[in-house]
Order: structure tokens, then sequence, then C-alpha cells
């Protein structure tokens, strides 16, 4: 199963900035159910991401009733990403 989205990218300001997106509302049942079969820890979902050209690893994760996707410096680089930028994303769960 892959879902894909747009979302925009923004930045937590933590100790560390990550920068992430959101997984709209709409597509939080599919990631649940996907959830059941690869989630590691605490609801992490193990994934394949490509934004662009850019195919990368990573983890979606449970926030706040939905989902976060980080999306790492070396992506945002590749493509070009700034804060406030709409994205669009393809993930793969698993």
């Amino acid at each position: 199963m892959s879902l894909t989205f747009t979302a925009t990218l923004f930045q937590w300001r933590g100790p560390a900035p990550h920068y992430f997106l959101r997984v709209p509302d709409e597509l939080v049942p599919d990631l649940r159910g996907a959830a059941r079969l690869v989630t590691y820890g605490w609801g992490m979902i193990p994934c394949h991401a490509r934004v662009g050209g850019t195919t990368f690893r990573t983890a979606i994760f449970p926030k706040d009733g939905g989902y976060l996707l980080p999306v790492k410096v070396a992506v945002r680089r590749a493509e070009a990403l700034e804060e406030g930028q709409d994205v669009t994303v393809t993930v793969t769960p698993g």
C-alpha cells in the first residue's frame, strides 16, 4: 500500500529543530490499519518515502490523533524544500 499526499512542511523548534509533514486526516485510518502489521515501539510505522526524485527511509509517528512524517535534512537540501512549502510525498509503510 502506498499513500500520496501533499502537506505543508513545518518546523518543530525543540532542542534540535526537526521538520515534518502532517499526514492528512483522511489518510489516518489507512495508516492505523498498516500500523497493526508493521509498527514498532510506541506506534512508529517504518516506511519508505519519496519526495521529488529523493527516496528515503524513515518512520511515521503518532501525534495528537494523527501522524507526522519527519523530513530529513538531506531530503530538504536535495529537493530545495523550505518551511511553509507544500510538499507532495509518497509513503509506503513497511
